[in-house]
Parts: structure tokens; sequence; C-alpha cells
């Protein structure tokens, strides 16, 4: 009897994958290429030198590997550049920002406000700042005082109190807690320098509370800083929780165990940023007239010695 033939193998094609490739992860390779071509470094030699293989960094330029955060900084590393190169923020999309970050790398921060300020001469950041000493802004962490003592001092300056956090409001059309819960943190912002934006070209003379979180966002913090005479309202930590309490806001320690590590946190990660004010006043330890007293002679020297500088 005749066997019969096996019937023939047929090899089966693998479906074409419905994947497509992640844009952000495309455009991570590309940037690997070009800063390993930059450097005249081949792909194997860019394996061997961030200690990963060829075959793993040939997937990540073509745009389907998903690399790790480690990986990224070996393969950073191993390119003589920064994580901030690989993922492309705005300091790496031109040569010009490449030579200037270079150039900023390493100096200390008098250097660098001496730089951001001679940049703001520069690009006439500063043009429409002359007599911004009668634009007065408290910054600083809720607690700080700033709204009391912002009254008090608008009302012993004669000039107008302003509370920034009613001017967003107003631009946004409802509250800030409906502002977060419907819009998020990044419109919170817009509406926040479109608020500061129009006070400062309504108001050539007022006292301004602004919220505690201006510092956020670099662009209106600048313009904080160019068209206003700036006062950082100083307290501790313990102080800034007991005045918020205090003012019947229970929600720092509303089911929060950790509010006040939260807060101790929040005020170091913002230090160096309202480090930069133009004065420091601290309301720690004094009663409320007191304070008021010492920050009214401060204020009004350091006004004095503006007008003089600016005449």
């Amino acid at each position: 009897m005749k066997r019969k033939n096996p019937r023939p193998s047929v090899r089966r094609r693998k479906a074409p994958s419905t994947h497509a490739k992640d844009p952000f992860l495309v455009s991570l390779g590309e940037r690997v290429r070009l800063l390993r071509a930059r450097r005249g470094i081949t792909r194997r030699g860019l394996a061997t030198e961030a200690r990963v293989s060829e075959r793993h960094l040939a997937n990540l330029e073509t745009g389907m590997g998903n690399a790790s955060v480690l990986v990224l900084r070996q393969i950073a590393g191993a390119l003589g550049a920064t994580l901030a190169e690989l993922l492309g923020d705005e300091t790496t999309r031109s040569p010009e920002w490449l030579l200037i970050r270079e150039l900023l790398r390493s100096r200390s921060d008098e250097d660098l406000k001496r730089g951001r300020l001679a940049l703001a001469d520069l690009y006439a950041v500063h043009a429409n700042a002359r007599g911004r000493h009668r634009r007065i802004a408290l910054i600083g962490l809720r607690g700080a005082g700033k709204s009391t003592l912002g009254r008090m001092l608008a009302d012993d300056l004669e000039l107008p109190f302003i509370e920034l956090s009613r001017e967003i409001e107003r631009v946004a059309g409802c509250g800030l807690d409906e502002v977060h819960a419907l819009y998020g943190p990044s419109a919170y912002r817009r509406y926040e320098r479109r608020a500061l934006q129009e006070v400062v070209a309504q108001y050539p003379e007022a006292v301004i509370a602004t919220p505690g979180g201006v510092v956020a966002d670099a662009a209106t913090f600048n313009l904080l800083l160019a068209r206003c005479f700036t006062v950082w309202l100083q307290a501790t930590p313990e102080e800034h929780m007991t005045r918020v309490v205090a003012q019947g806001d229970l929600r720092p320690m509303s089911g929060n165990a950790e509010a006040m590590e939260d807060l101790k946190r929040i005020l170091s990660g913002r230090h160096s940023f309202y480090a930069q004010a133009d004065l420091r006043f601290s309301t720690s330890g004094v009663d409320l007239h007191e304070a008021f007293a010492s920050l009214r002679a401060e204020v009004r020297r350091a006004i004095g010695a503006s007008v003089l500088a600016a005449a």
C-alpha cells in the first residue's frame, strides 16, 4: 500500500503589527541617533560605552524600545549629554540654546541672577518697569500674612489693595476650587498669568497679595519680578500651619497625617524662588501690629531708595 505523501507544511505569515509607534519614542530615538552622529560614535561603540546591548540600542533608536530611566542615564552619560537632551526639553532645540546653557553650567546663584537681569535688559523685559516700586507684591506661603499685612500696607501708602486670587476667579469666571477641578493646574496657571498681566496693566500703583504658588510658573514669576517690587513674607512652617488653621481652613490637616512634612517640602522647594524677592521680611514671633510697624518701615525705606535710584 502506497503511503500518502505528507501534506506539505505551509509557513504562515505573521500578521502585520497594527500597533503604531509611539511618537514620543520615535522622537527619543531620533535624538539619540542625532547625538550619536554629532559625536561621531558608532552604534556598537555607544552600546559598549553605555553598557547596554546593541540590539536594545537599535530598538531604542528606531522608536521600538521603551528604555528605563537608568538605561537612558547610561546612554546620556556615554554621549556626554544630559537626560534633558535625550528627552528634548526647550534648551536642546538649537545650537544657540545648548551653547548658552553650557555658559551657565556650574555658575553660582549670584552669577545666574546677574545673567538673568542682563538678559531681561537685553530683551526689554524691564522696558515698562519704571516705577515698579509703586506696585508692591507680597509673596510667600499661605499663612505668611500677605492678605492682612497687605491691606494694612495699602491703607498706609494710600494705594489700592489687590488679591490676585480674586482676580484669577474673575478672569476664569468661577472659584479657584472649580478651576482646579474642571480645568486642571495648567489652566489655573494660564488664568493666573492673565490675571497678573491685567492687574499690572490697570494699576500703576497697588499692593498685591499673590497666591503662594505664583513662583511655580517661570513666565508669571518673571513678570512679577520685572513689574513689581516684591516682598517675601517669611514664617516658620509651624506658624504657617497654625495661622491657616486659625483662619478656619482645616484642609491642610484633613485626612493628612503628614501635612506638616508636606508643608516643609513645599517651602523647601520654593525657597530659592521666593529668595529672588527684592525684600525679605520675617513675621515670626511678633504680633500683628509689631509686624506691620516693622514692615511699613522697611518698605518705605526700600521705596525711598528706589525713588532716588530712578531719579
